[in-house]
């Protein structure tokens, strides 16, 4: 067993254009006053970061992490949820998604998929120069507007939109390998990779990539009412990173897991700051650690209802006492005892 690193904290709810959240030497500051050893970069944030110059320069990687060392933080990855999400679009939320994109790219959907898989490709090669494992993104989606069978799908339309999901993504998990990087898809609604039956159709889809792995967010299972401790049962072994995220879940007879079309706030499924929701945190902690993850901790923080000052200072005290301290010893050693092979054999009646 290994004993989880953190507690971090994702900076992409908290970056503004207001100091300490504008630049990268502030906000690690903050960070570490409120006794977070670890920070997670949106590498679209360029109030924080330059993923294209990180991709090009071991020294502005370095001065990077020296900034961040100043502080006694470290960095824990790196994320590419927005630019993910743009390897595969449906064309229904081409205007939605092109604000995730520059300018330059708008209206043209081929030019943007371009320019996403390019990110990925700084993202590559800048967390090899930051010395990182792994990396967080979005899959994209093709097949999301079919999610619900009616009217009755095709037959073949989610094999070929995972088909074609594969063929896009494989060049980049390719890339990834070559960088020594683990690529971890973020499990999430609105992506085609929402649970764990998809993200199995996908893995066969990229024949069992190795660098083809999860980073898991329990908050968005709880939404869907999908067994998160099972799911870490089930995929131990590709789950590189952890989001550290509380929701709730409260149906009525106005509106179960889809929303009925409400706010966040009057949702039946709300993400909540740490604590105030209803995933079992103790149970997570316990299973990630008796299944060797050695990874970090990050808090992500999107409460509804909950101000982000409050859930930032909160979050990082609630985790450190969740890290559990692996055992390097069975508790029943003090009453072992010298055995042979023929004590063993007395011991069987043999």
């Amino acid at each position: 067993m290994k004993t989880i690193k953190g507690p971090a904290i994702f900076l992409a709810q908290f970056a503004g254009d207001e100091a300490p959240f504008n630049n990268l030497n502030e906000i690690a500051q903050w960070a570490a006053s409120l006794g977070y050893k670890g920070v997670q970069i949106p590498s679209w944030d360029g109030r924080l970061f330059d993923l294209k110059k990180a991709a090009e320069s071991k020294t502005y990687c370095d001065e990077v992490l020296g900034t961040l060392a100043s502080h006694g933080v470290a960095l824990t990855e790196l994320s590419t949820h927005l630019q993910g999400q743009l390897v595969a679009v449906h064309p229904a939320y081409d205007l939605l998604f092109d604000s995730f994109a520059p300018a330059e790219v708008h209206n043209n959907p081929k030019a943007r998929t371009e320019w996403a898989v390019q990110q990925l490709t700084y993202a590559a090669k800048a967390s090899a120069n930051l010395g990182l494992k792994a990396h967080a993104t979005f899959s994209g989606a093709l097949a999301w507007p079919y999610l619900y069978p009616w009217p009755q799908r095709p037959v073949g339309l989610v094999e070929t939109a995972f088909g074609e999901l594969a063929k896009r993504w494989t060049p980049i998990l390719n890339t990834f390998d070559e960088n020594g990087i683990d690529l971890c898809y973020e499990i999430h609604p609105g992506e085609d990779l929402h649970d764990g039956a998809s993200f199995e159709m996908f893995l066969e889809a990229v024949k069992n990539h190795p660098r083809c792995n999860l980073l898991f967010d329990p908050s968005h299972f709880v939404l869907q009412q999908l067994d998160y401790l099972e799911y870490i049962d089930l995929y131990h072994e590709r789950i590189r990173m952890f989001h550290v995220k509380d929701a709730e879940f409260r149906p009525s007879g106005r509106q179960g897991v889809y929303g009925g079309f409400q706010s966040w706030a009057n949702r039946a499924g709300r993400f909540r700051s740490l604590g105030d929701g209803q995933v079992d945190f103790g149970a997570i902690f316990s299973k990630l650690t008796q299944y060797g993850f050695d990874g970090w901790a990050v808090l992500e923080w999107e409460c509804c209802i909950k101000d982000s000052s409050q859930g930032a200072r909160e979050g990082a005290p609630f985790i450190a006492k969740h890290i559990i301290k692996a055992v390097d010893k069975a508790f029943d050693d003090f009453a072992g005892a010298e055995t042979d092979d023929n004590m063993l054999r007395k011991l069987l009646g043999l």
